[in-house]
């Protein structure tokens, strides 16, 4: 639901980045003018292809459906959301932060933590081909770089190394020649294998907090009353004095390098 409503959010501007060709079809159409053909293919004389602006928003609206899948997959979102549901359940608390307030919080930090990246792809990619300087299959080549030396350097090899077996690809000669179908899902690996290595370290101070406080209930002879309810004002009260959220969110930030 979410996705859906950050989907359209980004429509409108995406809109913005059509060619003026569409436009004015458009355009035509309402005058009753003939437009541009619904299927082109035009060969260029160094053997690419350029597609018809239909086509092209096609493609365009297909990718926007993949747009969540790439958002969560390919980037830093599946860690950061990862360790703050982590955070949020070594705490004891249930709802506080919400859903919302998490994935928000998430989305904001990968746009800070992925901008050299999509700095790059609009520098790259995205400007020459509005400006109409590239074809669509290069601006998608030229997209896919950054986003490839991203996910490779947050990849361990040993998560590649699985993929190339499963996948029986032997012929890669360099890091950078790993196709795109071996390379996400070792990201992905990857990325759940560091996110709870962060959760096991941060919950390891909590996990004492509560052991020290059933110890004590236990001791008293207080066995009828919870120890979350007693440990959890204490669990708050460190994390608050510690500014837990900044050392958090540092810690995240600094683990993409």
């Amino acid at each position: 639901m979410h996705a859906k409503k950050y989907v359209g959010l980004l429509l409108p501007w995406l809109l913005l980045l059509l060619p003026a060709e569409v436009y004015a079809q458009a355009e035509n159409a309402i005058k009753g003018i003939p437009g541009l053909p619904a299927v082109t293919v035009q060969t260029n004389p160094d053997g690419s292809q350029n597609y018809t602006v239909t086509l092209q928003i096609l493609a365009i609206m297909t990718a926007l459906s993949l747009l969540p899948a790439i958002l969560m997959m390919m980037t830093s979102f599946t860690r950061i959301i990862i360790v703050f549901a982590i955070l949020r359940q070594a705490l004891g608390l249930q709802q506080s932060p919400s859903n919302q307030i998490l994935i928000g919080l998430s989305l904001f930090l990968t746009f800070f933590i992925m901008s050299p990246v999509f700095n790059q792809v609009n520098e790259e990619a995205l400007q020459p081909y509005i400006k109409e300087q590239i074809g669509p299959v290069e601006a998608l080549e030229r997209t896919s770089k950054p986003f490839h030396a991203f996910m490779l350097a947050q990849t361990r090899e040993t998560d590649l190394d699985l993929f190339m077996r499963i996948a029986d690809v032997n012929d890669i000669q360099t890091p950078q020649d790993v196709p795109m179908n071996i390379l996400v899902p070792a990201f992905v690996t990857s990325e759940l294998k560091t996110a709870f290595q962060i959760g096991f370290i941060l919950f390891i101070p909590f996990l004492v907090i509560d052991i020290v406080v059933a110890s004590v209930l236990m001791a008293m002879g207080m066995m009828m009353l919870s120890p979350l309810i007693i440990s959890l004002p204490f669990k708050i009260m460190l994390f608050v004095l510690v500014d837990g959220w900044a050392m958090v969110i540092g810690t995240l930030a600094a683990s993409f390098g």
